[in-house]
């Protein structure tokens, strides 16, 4: 795979690097890097295979495991904030099962080539989250969402989110220390750009398990908010790179049981 512009990857794979290690997948249609936490959350990265220059998979697919930390610091070896005109270039090449992965990078006629040993990849988590079992469905510009997260009570150990065909349409609430606080969205605001509530909901989330998705957010110019009927969260951010390609990051969170059921 080969990229004229490294921070392309590395801007992406920042986004859902909350713990060190990832499990990297790799088919024709491009690469998919996912982290997971304490079975309760899991964020996927995927870069279409059309943001690369080059990019081909000789198998059906490649999976391996990954410091993602060790990643992220090659992919960054010539600095984070390059000089206005330069761009670091990479290629990545992966020989398959038990062989480490290739970095040659090129910035300024100066090349680096990392090796980064790779593991067995983690069974993960299948959040079983298609379209049909989706039950309310919000699509946000990200700015209304980053100035919420912005005025949210964070010493709230939960963030609870409502989604109603009705009033208030879509609630964030948190119960902190100052007290309780809701921020509402009305269907018809600006800031929506499509609401589809069959059913009202109201679901709690703990807000450390949300707190990374937050790198994506800042990153995005559109979120999509859906829930499930068991009121497990998917968060899709898009994210428009310099050049302005499209590419999304997807954050899936589980209720947080124990509250609910010692409320109801």
């Amino acid at each position: 795979a080969s990229l004229d512009n490294a921070r392309h990857l590395s801007s992406l794979l920042r986004a859902v690097h909350f713990q060190d290690h990832a499990t990297c997948f790799a088919t024709a249609n491009g690469l998919r890097v996912t982290v997971e936490d304490a079975k309760c959350i899991q964020a996927n990265a995927f870069i279409q295979a059309e943001i690369f220059q080059e990019f081909a998979v000789q198998e059906e697919s490649v999976t391996f495991r990954i410091n993602l930390s060790v990643l992220l610091d090659c992919l960054t070896i010539f600095g984070t904030g390059s000089l206005p005109g330069t761009t670091t270039a990479l290629r990545m090449c992966y020989r398959g099962y038990g062989y480490p992965l290739m970095l040659f990078l090129e910035e300024g006629g100066v090349v680096t080539v990392c090796k980064i040993n790779t593991q067995e990849p983690d069974e993960l988590l299948d959040f079983d989250f298609c379209s049909t079992k989706v039950v309310n469905k919000i699509i946000l510009q990200s700015e209304g969402l980053r100035e919420a997260f912005a005025e949210l009570d964070m010493t709230s150990e939960v963030l609870q989110i409502t989604m109603s065909p009705d009033k208030p349409y879509f609630r964030l609430s948190t119960f902190g220390n100052a007290g309780s606080a809701h921020l509402d969205y009305p269907r018809d605001s600006d800031l929506m750009e499509a609401f589809h509530c069959n059913q009202t909901q109201t679901n709690r989330y703990k807000i450390s398990l949300l707190k990374p998705s937050t790198k994506a957010l800042a990153l995005s110019c559109k979120v999509s908010i859906r829930t499930d009927a068991q009121g497990f969260l998917s968060l899709q951010y898009m994210i428009r790179n310099e050049d302005g390609q499209i590419c999304f990051v997807e954050y899936y969170c589980c209720p947080d049981e124990d509250i609910t059921e010692a409320e109801l």
